[in-house]
């Protein structure tokens, strides 16, 4: 990809398994990137296997549904990384069951998750990015946001949420040079798919429906992701901005 070396990378959630593998692909890129996690543990993983391949990362705790450790996070990242280049929010949390099973204190814990989070993370960075006069914004989203899916009707609500916001983000900072995209995956083989797996009660039968339903044949891996992720972040793409681009094996191909 173009010109991401020495570039600054934010990506929360980046000690999970699309994080983690988004972050390596960055660093690999040459870019410096700050993992930002609930868990510092699986920040420093992440951050470590970076730093045994010559790259550059600092792990960081990051809660980002509290506003000030979001504050604090960037401020660390930006003072040991330079200005944030490039901001990648793919943190998210869901509970799988149906709506009428779910209670309103899980409704609050998936909006400030998956939406909430993602807004204060947006509203820490744009001004910088403003001043700059550039910046690449990357919101990972869900095939759920797109076409439903039983089971995540409010994190599916989130991730339609977030979608919507991106497109309006990316009109309100197009003149500031500024481009918001969004990824969406499909099903993908992280610990978030196993839990969705083990709340079906026969797992082994819902993986085998899944691989029937995608052409491709297979569940997404983590490492299918990067790809797309990247490529919003790299100039190879400074003409697009307010796109929403599915990587489900075909699972959705949704206009």
């Amino acid at each position: 990809m173009r010109k991401l070396e020495g570039k600054t990378v934010v990506v929360t959630g980046g000690g999970g398994g699309i994080g983690g593998a988004t972050c390596r692909r960055f660093a690999a890129e040459g870019a410096r990137v700050a993992v930002l996690d609930l868990s510092l543990e699986a920040a420093l993983k992440v951050a470590d296997e970076i730093h045994e391949k010559g790259g550059q990362a600092l792990a960081l705790r990051c809660d980002i549904t509290n506003r000030e450790e979001v504050e604090t996070a960037l401020q660390q990242a930006q003072a040991q990384l330079g200005p944030v280049d490039v901001l990648v929010n793919n943190a998210g949390w869901d509970v799988f069951r149906p709506f009428t099973k779910t209670e309103p204190a899980q409704w609050d814990k998936l909006i400030a998750i998956n939406l909430t989070g993602a807004l204060h993370m947006h509203h820490a960075v744009l001004p910088g990015m403003v001043e700059r006069k550039r910046g690449r914004i990357i919101n990972i989203a869900s095939d759920a946001a797109r076409v439903g899916s039983s089971g995540e009707a409010v994190y599916a609500a989130c991730k339609g949420g977030l979608v919507a916001f991106s497109k309006t983000i990316a009109r309100e900072h197009a003149r500031h040079g500024i481009t918001v995209n969004v990824v969406c995956p499909g099903p993908t083989d992280t610990a978030l798919f196993a839990e969705y797996k083990e709340g079906a009660g026969n797992p082994e039968k819902l993986l085998e429906a899944f691989q029937r339903s995608i052409p491709l044949g297979r569940i997404g891996q983590p490492d299918d992701l990067p790809g797309a992720i990247v490529f919003f972040a790299s100039d190879d793409a400074n003409y697009i901005t307010g796109q929403v681009l599915s990587v489900s094996g075909g699972l959705t191909m949704a206009g």
